[in-house]
């Protein structure tokens, strides 16, 4: 049995900064932790039963033989990695202090927290980058191979990260902007945009690559920028990349309105999608003080990314 009567863990939402569709061809990215959290509490048990209580969905089942559940998907993914580890089952409240159906990385920040709970309760390593490889791990199970990782990267380090996929980096940036937030009110799945993307670059393929090389060197600029907390230029570096975004197709007309609508507040410096387009968020560099007709999603970005807290009878 565990040492500790509960393991409790929270872990940050995240949003992109920079980085989107160029990520994945090998360019750097942007992304950020965000103060609205995701709670997961392991209470061990002393049987080898897993009980998942989430609101998502309710599970029941033996560690010794797990069996899938598509709305819980990254949460078993984590447990099945963890396996050999554990000596006996264990329950898992999970609680979001923020919807899933809003693009504030609830997967990325749910298979966080879980990874660390689970590496905690099995005694194993949960030192940040341990926690990434098994998370990310996790992710690509489920997704068969998809998901550059950055919102886990936001999600497990906190504050801003510049994270490439391969040579693998993931460094802690200095600043930490002032972001404001909207929500288009409807969103296309991520896998179908990079669906359509696709099509499109088969199209024209070199000029596509030429896109993803300039989208890489706007990305390089605006990691100077957070560091040297420069909010003019990354303001600046944000609107370029949104010019990039709308060559690549990804952005229709509802997100251009606000888009410019928010590029006309006084207090906003850049404003860009975040996230892969065709719905979802729009981002603004800055504080808006305007109502506008699209929700506000109150969201500053966090210092801290993945919290764990250990307690004993």
């Amino acid at each position: 049995m565990s040492a500790y009567s509960r393991i409790e863990v929270s872990a940050p939402g995240s949003l992109m900064l920079m980085g989107e569709h160029a990520v994945l061809f090998g360019e750097l990215a942007l992304a950020c932790a965000v103060d609205a959290r995701l709670s997961v509490s392991l209470t061990p048990r002393p049987d080898r039963l897993v009980k998942i209580d989430s609101e998502l969905g309710q599970y029941t089942g033996s560690l010794d033989s797990l069996e899938s559940m598509s709305e819980l998907a990254f949460v078993l993914a984590v447990v099945e990695r963890y396996q050999p580890y554990l000596a006996t089952g264990f329950e898992l409240s999970i609680r979001s202090g923020f919807s899933h159906t809003v693009g504030l990385g609830s997967s990325a920040a749910v298979t966080a927290a879980t990874t660390a709970a689970l590496a905690a309760y099995a005694s194993q390593s949960t030192a940040p980058s341990d926690l990434f490889d098994t998370a990310l791990a996790a992710v690509h199970q489920v997704q068969k191979g998809r998901g550059s990782g950055t919102d886990l990267a936001a999600s497990i380090h906190g504050g801003v990260i510049a994270y490439r996929v391969q040579p693998r980096e993931i460094r802690p940036l200095a600043g930490l902007p002032s972001i404001s937030l909207y929500y288009s009110g409807y969103k296309m799945k991520t896998p179908d945009v990079l669906q359509l993307v696709e099509q499109k670059a088969a199209r024209q393929p070199a000029l596509y690559a030429e896109l993803y090389r300039l989208m890489g060197q706007t990305c390089l600029a605006a990691e100077r920028a957070v560091d040297n907390w420069d909010w003019q230029a990354l303001g600046e570096l944000m609107n370029i990349y949104q010019g990039l975004m709308d060559a690549l197709g990804v952005c229709d007309a509802t997100l251009a309105e606000m888009i410019h609508r928010l590029r006309a507040e006084a207090g906003v410096q850049g404003v860009k999608i975040s996230g892969s387009g065709l719905g979802d968020c729009v981002l603004a560099l800055g504080q808006v003080n305007a109502e506008l007709p699209w929700q506000s999603i109150p969201v500053q970005v966090a210092a801290t990314g993945v919290e764990i807290r250990y307690e004993k009878d």
